[in-house]
């Protein structure tokens, strides 16, 4: 078993370090624009509960721990966390860019050695799904959270749900045979879509007071950078950089054309249909509070 549980790790780490990772990076500004409500909703609650030392979780290029910081002001420490090396330089390059006091680490949340009790606020905006082990992450987590510390964070539901997000690999299927097939509860993006999964996990690893509900939130992308999303993020996007011009440039029409019912004139609309999981540190001494 442990050695399956390393071999996920390993394979997340080669994921997020490599031509994934990379394609984050270059489209930071579309993927900070298209989730920017799932982000809004974020930083409003956690800034509303007073925490003043916020950890975020898989933080990838920053833009909610940067958008938190900025936020709370003077004072405040928000730290990101992610296992993504060229994400967590570009988050350093933009806090510095931007006058944002923010720390950054590359490591993973699962493991890393926080601080006993350092933070009292926890959020993530997509970033919890892609643990190999969930249970063991999120009771690493609580380690790290003061005692009644608030958790928050933002996870896809269902891929039938989201068919967007699915869009580009159905359609592209037929060209290319070796895309992977996504595995049920496998660490990534859908892991997370069973809400008595998510609440099993919180529960299991010690956290208390746990809601789970379900959000709808509309996000939109300019239509003339669509092309670049179906082309260099994904499966799709990954499969690609092996492709040939030929097969790349059919695959792209093809996808193109079954992205159309999306497109609303120089804009892109979809429907992100997450779960908004809330959550809190037990009391000091007491297990169920």
């Amino acid at each position: 078993m442990q050695a399956n549980t390393q071999a996920a790790g390993d394979e997340q780490a080669r994921l997020w370090n490599g031509p994934a990772g990379h394609a984050w990076v270059d489209a930071q500004q579309t993927l900070d624009r298209l989730f920017e409500p799932l982000e809004k909703l974020l930083v409003e609650a956690t800034c509303a509960t007073g925490a003043s030392r916020v950890l975020d979780v898989g933080c990838g290029t920053g833009g909610t721990t940067l958008a938190i910081a900025r936020k709370l002001g003077a004072g405040a420490e928000c730290t990101g966390i992610d296992i993504s090396q060229p994400m967590i330089a570009a988050a350093r390059s933009r806090a510095s860019r931007d006058g944002i006091s923010a720390r950054f680490i590359c490591a993973n949340a699962q493991t890393q050695a926080f601080e006993p009790a350092s933070f009292d606020g926890i959020v993530s905006r997509l970033g919890v799904m892609f643990f190999d082990d969930p249970v063991r992450a999120f009771a690493n987590l609580l380690h790290a959270a003061k005692p009644g510390a608030g958790l928050r964070f933002i996870a896809w539901r269902s891929a039938a749900e989201n068919p967007f997000m699915t869009t580009a690999e159905r359609a592209a299927a037929p060209l290319l045979p070796q895309l992977p097939p996504r595995q049920p509860g496998a660490p990534g993006q859908f892991a997370f879509a069973d809400r008595q999964r998510v609440q099993a996990i919180l529960e299991k690893s010690g956290w208390r007071h746990i809601d789970i509900q379900p959000v709808d939130l509309p996000c939109t992308l300019p239509e003339k950078e669509l092309v670049d999303y179906l082309s260099r993020l994904g499966p799709v996007g990954i499969a690609l950089l092996q492709a040939d011009d030929e097969t790349r440039a059919r695959v792209i029409d093809t996808v193109r054309a079954a992205f159309e019912p999306y497109v609303h004139g120089d804009e892109v609309r979809l429907t992100a249909s997450c779960w908004l999981a809330v959550a809190r540190a037990p009391e000091k001494g007491r297990a169920d509070a």
